[in-house]
């Protein structure tokens, strides 16, 4: 697995500036600027988020992913947002067909709008093609990273990571909830 550190960021204290809150983050340029997605997959290294140890998995049934508050592996959302502007909205994005996602989720779509902050419209882009997001995006082997089209020139974009976050995120928010039926088929 790749594991890089994260990206350095770094905050303007100056209050005469705009957008001084925005962070600017380590390009591999070596220079520092605002997350941007243009060309992201080539100014953004791939930093996937790693599992917890395995010596320590096999001590509990906890999360086999960090989780927020307790594990220091776990991304902030700047990360996030640094490893969603690395989808390079591809004209033929082979990660959502069947030759990457079996279930053809719109992984470009829902990358945009991880990069745009837009979590609650991600989860139900994420629902339109996929039931169970919750499950799948811890147990999949994720097909759709070997089919990124970014990943014919350097790594991959981390598809599982952020489809990962996108349902934590949605289960914290209260934007998952159960769907009763209107009428029950008596079965």
């Amino acid at each position: 697995m790749f594991c890089l550190e994260r990206h350095e960021v770094w905050r303007d204290t100056n209050p005469n500036l705009q957008n001084s809150n925005e962070p600017k983050v380590l390009r591999r340029d070596g220079s520092y600027a605002e997350i941007d997605k243009l060309r992201g997959f080539l100014s953004y290294q791939r930093n996937a988020e790693p599992y917890r140890e395995p010596l320590q998995r096999i001590l509990d049934w906890k999360e086999l992913n960090p989780v927020e508050d307790v594990d220091a592996e776990k991304h902030d959302s700047t990360e996030r947002k640094v490893q969603a502007a690395r989808c390079m909205n591809c004209g033929t994005p082979f990660c959502s067909t069947h030759s990457g996602c079996p279930v053809n989720n719109k992984i470009p779509e829902w990358n945009e709008l991880v990069f745009n902050g837009q979590m609650r419209e991600a989860i139900e882009r994420l629902h339109s093609t996929n039931n169970f997001p919750e499950f799948t995006g811890r147990v999949c082997p994720a097909p759709c990273e070997g089919a990124c089209v970014a990943g014919l020139v350097d790594l991959p974009v981390t598809i599982k990571n952020i489809e990962y976050e996108i349902v934590d995120n949605a289960w914290k928010a209260g934007y998952i909830t159960a769907r009763i039926p209107r009428a029950r088929s008596g079965l």
